[in-house]
């Protein structure tokens, strides 16, 4: 039994699960992003009709937040992001994953291998502690890290 936020319990079978990065959460709620907004919306509407579970990191949510209240063309209120965060954090199907110092100093010794962003390495560090080896994500600096399998659900639309 895996623990949540908010000390919910909940069940998960290893290997089943694909980390959402930011980027495609961001893509879900941004409106103006056109196609891109509608794929992420239907592969986040996958794990709210219970039909898939996702991971996520506390760090991917912060980022989220910072980034669809601030950066995007047409930020989303406060309290419109707080509830989506809320949201995730409560629903069975999001496995909010955090992170500690043990995963620190992971992430330090993925960067140095791999040459990848230290906040991406501390995602990846934090997947690989949750056994989480699939992550929907646009990023190709996850493709540097040999036990990842990076899916890029934008790919058709470069063809």
């Amino acid at each position: 039994m895996e623990k949540g936020c908010m000390g919910q319990e909940k069940n998960y079978m290893i290997g089943e699960i694909s980390l959402i990065d930011t980027n495609m959460l961001v893509y879900a709620y941004d409106k103006s992003e056109g196609e891109k907004h509608e794929i992420c919306k239907r592969l986040i509407d996958g794990c709210w009709r219970l039909r898939e579970k996702y991971g996520i990191s506390i760090q991917n949510l912060s980022e989220f937040y910072v980034i669809i209240t601030k950066k995007i063309e047409n930020p989303v209120p406060v309290e419109t992001a707080k509830e989506i965060i809320g949201d995730i954090i409560k629903f069975q199907n999001w496995m909010v994953m955090d992170y500690d110092a043990r995963t620190i100093l992971s992430a330090i010794e993925i960067n140095m291998a791999y040459g990848v962003h230290y906040w991406d390495a501390l995602i990846a560090a934090t997947m690989r502690e949750n056994n989480i080896f699939n992550i929907f994500t646009e990023d190709s600096d996850f493709k540097s890290i040999p036990w990842l399998k990076v899916v890029n659900p934008f790919e058709s639309m470069l063809d």
